[in-house]
């Protein structure tokens, strides 16, 4: 059983998958970027590695703080700040699991350097 007493993966009556389970993915649209949890830093903040290359110091707004749980390495959505862009930043969403595979398939993250 996995946290929160559900299976991962679910199967039909007859024990077999009937077809592929859909995903759907929230793109990011002009202006934002995709980032990976580097280090939480207390205070709804962290360091977010992002796909332009940057270290970016991010936190999570009021409106969605409440509603999602973020731990290091989750991939995640930022805005960049209009004034320090290349420093600051806003977290908009939290990929699941299954969400950021596609994402790593579809190459959206092959900026995302290892370090």
């Amino acid at each position: 059983m996995a946290v929160g007493g559900r299976d991962r993966h679910r199967k039909s009556k007859k024990g077999k998958n009937t077809e592929p389970e859909i995903i759907k993915v929230r793109i990011p649209r002009k202006g934002q970027l995709l980032g990976e949890v580097e280090q939480l830093l207390g205070d709804r903040r962290m360091s977010v590695r992002c796909t332009d290359g940057n270290m970016r110091l991010c936190r999570i707004p009021g409106k969605i703080r409440r509603r999602i749980w973020i731990k290091e390495g989750n991939i995640v959505l930022v805005e960049p700040w209009k004034v320090q862009a290349n420093e600051r930043g806003d977290i908009l969403w939290r990929y699941t699991y299954q969400q950021a595979e596609w994402l790593e398939r579809k190459g959206f993250l092959k900026n995302l350097q290892e370090e």
